[in-house]
């Protein structure tokens, strides 16, 4: 079993609850627009996997792709920072999801904290929202869950305070 902890859109802020929420994860997923000096905080508390956003700078993008797939627990992960979600796909990511689905897939980008099944596929998507100060959402959001022998369970989404 991995206990992840699973963060979006931080901006360069980094909320002291994080620290806090993430304290029992195993890894920290960050689905992009990490922002300066948001990276190396994290990587220093927890192992990190992450993509880049479109607000990330070289100095990101030469350390993050912009596309990572791989395995947790035998679980087919995807994450990417603008990919959409069911039904509302971003073009670059629909032809794929759709001809080798993964079973998780995980985006940023929309500041909208979002975990749905995309029964076509039987995917599992998952928006962490927005933990950074920057943006439209109202309030910081997080999502951490767990992952066992291909199934995610024991999924919480955490506010962590206004923006």
């Amino acid at each position: 079993m991995k206990k992840i902890g699973l963060i979006s859109d931080t901006h360069g802020y980094l909320d002291d609850a994080v620290y806090k929420y993430f304290d029992s994860c195993d890894e920290i997923w960050h689905a992009g627009d990490f922002g300066p000096d948001v990276a190396p905080k994290l990587a220093d508390f927890k192992p990190l996997k992450g993509v880049y956003g479109n607000i990330d700078d070289k100095i990101i993008r030469e350390e993050f792709p912009e596309h990572l797939r791989f395995s947790c627990e035998e679980l087919d992960v995807w994450m990417t920072h603008i990919g959409g979600y069911p039904g509302k796909y971003a073009p670059n990511v629909k032809s794929i999801i759709y001809t080798k689905p993964p079973g998780l897939f995980i985006s940023g980008h929309s500041h909208i904290l979002k975990v749905m099944l995309d029964p076509k596929i039987n995917c599992m998507h998952i928006n962490p929202g927005a933990a950074g100060k920057s943006g439209w959402h109202q309030k910081k959001t997080l999502i951490r869950f767990c992952v066992t022998e291909k199934k995610i369970h024991t999924l919480e989404a955490i506010e962590i305070g206004l923006r």
